[in-house]
């Protein structure tokens, strides 16, 4: 026996040997991927313990795609599912919106035509059980409880929730079904001449979505435009073109991309824009990037319409999804974009732990106060396509006009009732005891936007919900920051009465970009308004 394995060793040896001098005189020999390539034979087939494979090549991945830059990432297959979701335009559920209060799934909302809509749910609904499966008080993920929600359309879901004033749990069968998942928060007048859109995202329906808050606009009366993307991460390129298109005039560049390997690709408006008239402003904000910054630098490189805000974030980076079997997937970069005045916007990205801080470097340098504290190299200068503006690349969109964060109205007090979340649980606790009451008195959110206070009756109540929560009552602070809680109640209120778009007419009212948005709009000499100096 021992005879056989020397044998058997003396064959790999030379099997060994072998392979090494025929890659020596092979023209591929010096290839990294058949390096690569023997290096993961090597260890899955000869490693001395057993190893998952699956989690080498991953780890493989991960770390090359590391030394490239922050945007080639790679997903696993559920990741992929996780990320496509929101930008695909729908997924397969019940078809409800909700939070948790005190570990219990509370219904927000259902989905206007959606599954549990038309079986009788209703807002202010708990859902206890899931397939005899109880989800209340026993500290279950979100994830967990939106992936027992959520299934194939078609299939049915069995729940039993707890409505007030009702002792027993109510059994209800829900047939899953495509949920819409929209892009446009909030499309509403702000006056009888300005309109405002704020678009969350940049997804597959994100373009009808526009035109259809466009097109009800200017029903209205909508002259003038305020489009939100403050916060907007971006999404889809196509969508970003598309939605550029409807602002601006027949073959005006839109955006272009090029790299190593990719050609150069133009993309031009056609002409056939729904706005391409009327007073245009775009507000933006350091969490503004990618395709929020494609389409804010082709509105401000045509002098199409004024920036206002804080600089964008800075991504323009174009990434490629590449599909792998398993259902895993590569986002590769391939390209920079770049604005119509030739702009790179992308920020440095020497290592990713400082591209990662760079948020926080722009708040402690003061960035996010002064606008003094922002310098761009004459390297990166550009002028604007018609009115020759000075703008600059190589570091997100910097506003025309400059809105510092308003600080005064977040102090600690209002930080820690925040972040133990204080006012959600209040304001979740007051809607499900009032609801009734307040459709009642209030028949349409114009009324209620116009009549409803917080009363000093619930201000109390909050205070008793900070007690239970240890925050301990600062006065003077909480005299400074009841302003705005109380405007984020009455905000959270009418979002749940009626929708986000409701939400965002109450809360804007301490929005200091969509003010200054205003005021320049109400300005006499708009066009002048271009010419002056940025601040």
């Amino acid at each position: 026996m021992r005879y056989f394995k020397y044998i058997i060793a003396g064959l790999c040896t030379c099997f060994f040997s072998i392979s090494a001098e025929a890659q020596q005189s092979s023209p591929f020999s010096a290839s990294p991927s058949r390096k690569l390539q023997i290096a993961e034979f090597a260890i899955s087939n000869l490693y001395v313990d057993q190893v998952d494979e699956d989690k080498l090549v991953e780890t493989a991945i991960v770390k090359m795609l590391e030394q490239l830059d922050p945007h080639s990432t790679y997903s696993n297959s559920e990741e992929v599912k996780k990320l496509n979701e929101p930008l695909k335009g729908n997924f397969d559920g019940i078809g409800v919106q909700f939070n948790m209060s005190e570990d219990t799934l509370l219904i927000i909302q259902t989905v206007s035509g959606g599954p549990s809509q038309k079986a009788g749910i209703i807002a202010g609904d708990r859902i206890i059980m899931v397939n005899d499966t109880t989800i209340a008080g026993v500290k279950m993920s979100t994830e967990d409880i939106m992936s027992r929600l959520r299934g194939p359309k078609g299939s049915k879901v069995n729940l039993k929730i707890l409505r007030r004033g009702v002792k027993e749990l109510l059994p209800f069968v829900i047939k899953r079904d495509k949920i819409p998942v929209y892009s446009v928060d909030a499309s509403y007048m702000i006056d009888n001449k300005i309109g405002y859109i704020k678009i969350d995202r940049f997804g597959a329906t994100t373009h009808d979505e526009f035109k259809k808050s466009l097109t009800e606009l200017q029903k209205r009366g909508m002259k003038d435009l305020i489009i939100d993307l403050q916060g907007n991460g971006g999404g889809y390129l196509d969508a970003a073109i598309n939605i550029a298109n409807e602002l601006l005039d027949k073959k005006e560049l839109i955006v272009y991309t090029e790299g190593k390997k990719s050609n150069r690709s133009e993309f031009f408006a056609k002409g056939d824009g729904m706005f391409k008239n009327g007073k245009l402003i775009v507000l933006v904000d350091e969490f503004s990037a990618s395709a929020s910054e494609i389409v804010t630098g082709a509105i401000q490189d045509w002098d199409r319409g004024l920036v206002v805000g804080r600089r964008s974030f800075g991504k323009g980076l174009v990434q490629r999804p590449i599909d792998l079997p398993d259902g895993s997937m590569i986002r590769l970069t391939v390209a920079r974009y770049y604005t119509p005045a030739g702009r790179s916007i992308q920020k440095p990205y020497e290592s990713i732990e400082k591209y990662n801080k760079d948020i926080i470097d722009r708040y402690n340098k003061g960035e996010m106060i002064s606008a003094d504290s922002i310098h761009f190299p004459d390297s990166l200068k550009y002028a604007t396509q018609k009115l020759k503006r000075v703008v600059y690349g190589g570091g997100g969109i910097m506003p025309d006009y400059f809105v510092p964060i308003d600080t005064t109205k977040y102090t600690k007090y209002h930080r820690d009732l925040s972040n133990k979340g204080v006012i959600m649980s209040f304001h979740y606790k007051y809607i499900d005891a009032n609801r009734k009451a307040l459709k009642k008195m209030y028949g349409d959110f114009d009324l209620y936007n116009k009549k409803f206070e917080v009363t000093p009756a619930m201000l109390t109540s909050l205070v008793d919900e900070c007690k239970k929560a240890n925050v301990e009552l600062n006065e003077k602070e909480y005299t400074e920051s009841l302003p705005l809680l109380k405007l984020q109640l009455k905000a959270l209120i009418a979002r749940d009465l009626w929708d986000m778009n409701e939400y965002y007419h109450v809360i804007n009212q301490t929005n200091e970009s969509v003010s200054k948005a205003i005021e320049l709009m109400k300005a006499p000499n708009f066009d002048e308004l271009f010419m002056k100096k940025k601040k």
